[in-house]
C-alpha cells in the first residue's frame, strides 16, 4: 500500500477544481490545495508549494515570526522533498533556504541560523545556475538581498 492510498480522493478532486476554477484563490486556499495535491503528484505541486508557503508566510503572517517560520520551515521540507526526487531542482532548494534563513536572522535565532547557513554553502556549489520563474518569485517575496 502506497501513501496515495490514504487520500481522500474527493479532497484531491476539490484540490484540482478549486486551482482550474475561474475564482482567485487567496494564498492560504492555493497552499490547503498544492498540500493536498503534493502528496499525490509531488513533482508536479511539490515545487508550487514552496513557492505558496514562503508567499503565505510573507503576506499573511509578516507580524507573527512565529507562524512565518513554520510555514517557510514547511516550504524547506516540500524542497528538500523535491530534490531528493530530481537533483536538478538544487535551485528551489536554495531559494526557499535562503527565505527560511532570513526568517531566522530577523528572529535572532543564531545556533539555527548557522546550520541553515552551512546547508546553503554546501549546496550553492557557485555554479550559478539561472533562476526558473517559480525560484525567482519566491527570491522577491522579501525584497532585494545580497546571495
Amino acid at each position: 500500500m502506497n501513501h496515495t492510498a490514504h487520500i481522500s480522493h474527493d479532497a484531491v478532486l476539490r484540490a484540482r477544481v478549486a486551482l482550474l476554477g475561474s475564482q482567485a484563490l487567496t494564498v492560504r486556499q492555493e497552499v490547503a490545495a498544492y498540500r493536498v495535491l503534493a502528496q499525490v503528484s509531488p513533482l508536479a505541486y511539490l515545487p508550487l508549494l514552496a513557492r505558496a508557503l514562503c508567499t503565505y508566510s510573507r503576506q499573511e503572517f509578516a507580524d507573527q515570526p512565529g507562524t512565518a517560520l513554520a510555514l517557510r520551515a514547511e516550504a524547506v521540507a516540500a524542497a528538500r522533498r523535491m530534490y531528493s526526487l530530481e537533483a536538478g531542482r538544487v535551485q528551489l532548494l536554495i531559494v526557499v533556504l535562503r527565505a527560511y534563513r532570513l526568517q531566522l536572522a530577523v528572529m535572532g535565532r543564531q545556533e539555527e541560523l548557522g546550520a541553515v547557513e552551512r546547508e546553503i554553502a554546501l549546496l550553492d556549489t557557485g555554479h550559478q545556475a539561472e533562476l526558473g520563474p517559480l525560484e525567482h518569485e519566491i527570491t522577491l517575496l522579501d525584497g532585494p538581498r545580497g546571495r
